[in-house]
């Protein structure tokens, strides 16, 4: 049994009484001669204002627990779970009351719990070498963390700044590539010397708004670390070629030496030379394709319409021209960027492309020029597009990986940039942009 009066039995006490009354009240009127009817008014008159006054005693304590479970949700509202309420003694009160207060020790728990992991998140993520920003649909900076600063700020905080004034201050290839909102692979160069960096985008609904997650991941030392695995697949790779070839020749040279000494066999003599000079040829060939690489003059620029390096192209690999062609004419090492470009469009029609969905975009602008080409190939992964910029790096069965190395060289030489960005759609997007001016 409740230690405490339900209120249901207050209640029921609170108006027994007055009913009491009212009865003591009639039946001494009856019995002082008065009319039963005007005694039992009486009664009634007398007996309301107790009846009234015992409900508003009796509901008091209803009204003050309700009254603070309306303030108490009031701070749960605001996120607010330090208030407990005092259990009153009416046993259906005291139980709502105790379960408030079992709820709030568990919110108040809970959020700890959750401040502890956002604590425990926020401190890996400021301690990331991945430069992390957070914008809004407004383009504002909600959130960065310390590398984000280093980079785009020079270590000043950007939270609350518009994408665009933190960018202001930060390298305008890294500029460029934020603002085309393409995922992909592009390098810069600054006071420490070059780099390499990998660019990710994603949108996500976050409190009903649109949220736009940026991430900027320095492979410099990775591509740094790939490029002397590289190196020594290619030094085995080189080897392995050259024992295969030499060994032969080796051979066909003692047989050529037995042969010379026996008279007749002019024509069998003459089969063996034969096939040295094939394995020559193809050691000659195999080498020139690294040797190019390797020995690449420094550019010679000067200045070059862009119709007539239209010209020299497409006579050689078919593409289509998108927009106008700049009437300034540009600034490089015609030879070296035809080359280039012979490379790039070759890589496209190997990768699947149409000669007619292969595009060449030229702009210029005041500080350099931008030529963009587009196909609609394969496209890359995100693997190969961090690799594919290193030498010898290939996908293809016969491929020495040569192609997009050289590419990358000639534009490095030009002190230029490159960017390799997947298409929405399928295929790639390959930007060269180079600076004005003498090497």
């Amino acid at each position: 049994m409740s230690k405490y009066l339900s209120l249901e039995g207050r209640l029921i006490s609170a108006a027994a009484l007055p009913l009491i009354i009212a009865i003591v009240i009639t039946w001494l009127g009856t019995q002082a001669g008065f009319s039963p009817l005007l005694s039992l008014a009486t009664a009634l008159l007398l007996a309301l204002p107790l009846l009234i006054g015992l409900i508003r005693y009796v509901l008091t304590p209803l009204n003050s627990t309700l009254k603070s479970l309306q303030n108490g949700l009031l701070n749960f509202r605001d996120g607010d779970f330090s208030i407990s309420l005092v259990p009153p003694k009416d046993s259906e009160l005291r139980q709502i009351t105790l379960l408030y207060n079992e709820v709030g020790e568990y919110l108040r728990k809970e959020r700890a719990h959750i401040y502890q992991r956002e604590l425990l998140l926020d401190t890996v993520i400021q301690t990331s070498p991945q430069t992390l920003l957070l914008i809004d649909q407004n383009d504002r900076i909600i959130y960065s963390n310390n590398s984000a600063k280093q980079l785009l700020n020079h270590g000043k905080p950007i939270q609350g700044l518009l994408l665009q004034q933190a960018l202001s201050e930060s390298p305008k290839e890294i500029a460029r590539a934020i603002n085309s909102w393409k995922n992909g692979l592009f390098n810069y160069t600054d006071r420490h010397g070059p780099h390499s960096i990998h660019i990710g985008n994603s949108t996500f609904v976050l409190n009903t708004q649109t949220h736009r997650l940026i991430v900027l991941r320095e492979m410099t030392r990775e591509l740094t670390r790939a490029e002397v695995e590289v190196w020594k697949k290619v030094i085995r790779l080189i080897s392995h070629e050259l024992n295969n070839s030499l060994a032969p020749i080796s051979s066909l040279a003692h047989s050529g030496k037995m042969l010379v000494t026996k008279p007749g066999k002019e024509q069998a003599l003459e089969k063996v030379f034969d096939i040295i000079a094939d394995r020559c040829k193809h050691l000659t060939e195999f080498t020139q394709g690294y040797a190019s690489f390797a020995k690449l003059p420094a550019p010679s620029c000067e200045s070059v319409t862009w119709q007539e390096l239209i010209n020299r192209i497409m006579p050689i690999q078919a593409f289509s021209l998108k927009g106008t062609l700049p009437e300034e004419p540009g600034y490089f090492d015609p030879i070296q960027i035809e080359q280039a470009l012979l490379n790039l469009i070759k890589n496209s029609r190997e990768a699947g492309s149409n000669s007619d969905d292969i595009e060449l975009e030229v702009s210029t602008d005041p500080l350099g020029q931008k030529i963009v080409l587009s196909d609609r190939g394969c496209g890359m992964s995100e693997k190969v597009l961090e690799q594919a910029l290193l030498p010898f790096f290939s996908t293809k069965e016969q491929g020495v990986g040569l192609g997009l190395a050289l590419c990358r060289e000639i534009i490095d030489a030009h002190d230029g940039q490159i960017q390799l960005l997947n298409r929405a759609g399928g295929g790639l997007q390959i930007c060269l942009w180079l600076p004005w001016g003498k090497i």
